[in-house]
């Protein structure tokens, strides 16, 4: 099973931008703890970051037929970007939307998520480990396949 993992703006930032949010690990560490979780589960993944919306966009565009699921971490576009919504119905792959933080536990204006209009499931404020959660999900559904 082939695995996009697209992570939005100031993902790259982790461990420098607001460690008590966001806490002191790297984006590198982030990236080495999906690669190597993959590599336990038998997943094939690819990692996307990009602080702009239009690649975000190119990014999922280009998962069509060729990946099997989708974990998304839109950052703040989460609460801004219909074009990602639209991009991820578009190719209808099975999505994941993961938050480091908890965007409820945030400010007001955090709340909305309109990826969550389309994910299968959404996992937030648990850090690293709402990645490896649905990295496990679709290893699951690998099996069930």
């Amino acid at each position: 099973m082939k695995i996009l993992v697209i992570n939005g703006p100031n993902i790259n930032m982790i461990g420098v931008r607001e460690p008590e949010i966001y806490g002191k690990k790297t984006y590198l560490e982030l990236c080495g703890f999906v690669k190597e979780n993959c590599v336990r589960l038998g997943l094939d993944v690819d990692i996307f970051q990009s602080n702009y919306e239009g690649e975000i966009i190119d990014s999922i565009q280009q998962a069509y037929g060729f990946y099997d699921g989708i974990i998304i971490n839109p950052a703040a576009y989460t609460h801004t970007s219909i074009a990602i919504l639209d991009a991820l119905k578009a190719v209808n792959i099975d999505t994941i939307e993961v938050h480091l933080s908890d965007p409820e536990n945030r400010e007001p204006f955090r709340k909305i998520s309109y990826v969550s209009e389309y994910a299968t499931k959404v996992f937030k404020g648990e850090g690293f480990n709402g990645y490896l959660k649905a990295l496990e999900y679709f290893a699951n559904k690998k099996q069930i396949k």
